[in-house]
């Protein structure tokens, strides 16, 4: 059974006063014990820093730099085999990873992603990026995990975006200003994803919030923006999907982790 699981750390860990999450980050990774971890927000992470954090968890790291935003990574633990691993290029306000494992049901290809936060236009080109990606996946394992920044079709979002600032509020809305706006999550559905917390009968609409923790969060309202998402193969496999919460869960970032148990073995 394999444990992955995606988090955005709040820029890498450190907030401007100079507070210093990173333990908490790691108690809280290592509590979990993820085979694969996807990662976002790295900001001050490059290759030999990313190495240092990784031998913490006991977990080998696949690093996406970023020209824009902040790079993103796939964390992937022994004896998990890396058949390939890489970026996408495109120019993504963050970054994509792409890495591609060995299991006893065929090579599971991840995805891990942070989309734009401020332009749900620029969200919708990037998703294109990504549905191109799980279409050239060899076999019919893939896992899409991150903060996507959007909204999920499924859900009425209005009220808790009439709480929300004007500046942003309108990061979730279409040009009307009026209309919210899920067209990111609706395209990856679209390609043949499924949502692996509603596969995987999330309790209910609460429990699968992701921002804000008690760190905070003055650009959340109560909003579900961190994904797994999988192929159908992928979620016939899932055995349970949630949201992490309690302990230091609750102030090591201001999104909570998502986490999934998955009926596969390493190859």
């Amino acid at each position: 059974m394999l444990r992955v699981m995606t988090w955005n750390i709040r820029t890498g860990g450190r907030d401007g006063d100079g507070h210093d999450r990173r333990d908490a980050i790691v108690e809280v990774i290592n509590a979990q014990r993820p085979d694969v971890l996807a990662l976002q927000e790295l900001r001050g992470f490059d290759a030999e820093v990313l190495a240092g954090f990784a031998d913490r968890l006991g977990l080998r790291p696949h690093l996406a730099r970023s020209c824009l935003g902040q790079p993103v990574a796939v964390l992937v633990r022994p004896p998990l085999r890396t058949l390939a691993a890489g970026s996408l290029r495109r120019p993504f306000h963050h970054a994509a990873a792409r890495v591609v494992l060995a299991t006893d049901a065929g090579p599971l290809t991840v995805l891990g992603t942070h989309l734009n936060p401020y332009s749900g236009g620029w969200r919708r080109i990037e998703v294109d990026w990504l549905a191109r990606a799980v279409r050239r996946a060899a076999g019919g394992l893939v896992l899409l995990g991150g903060d996507l920044n959007a909204l999920d079709p499924a859900t009425d979002h209005a009220g808790r975006l009439d709480r929300l600032p004007p500046a942003y509020r309108r990061r979730h809305l279409r040009r009307d200003g009026r209309t919210v706006d899920t067209r990111a999550v609706a395209v990856l559905l679209g390609a043949g994803l499924v949502d692996l917390y509603r596969a995987a009968g999330g309790p209910d609409e609460a429990d699968g919030l992701t921002v804000p923790t008690r760190h905070g969060g003055a650009e959340f309202a109560g909003m579900r923006l961190d994904y797994l998402l999988g192929t159908p193969a992928l979620a016939a496999r899932t055995r349970d999907c949630r949201v992490v919460r309690g302990g230091a869960s609750d102030h090591a970032s201001d999104h909570y982790p998502v986490l999934a148990e998955v009926a596969l073995d390493p190859a």
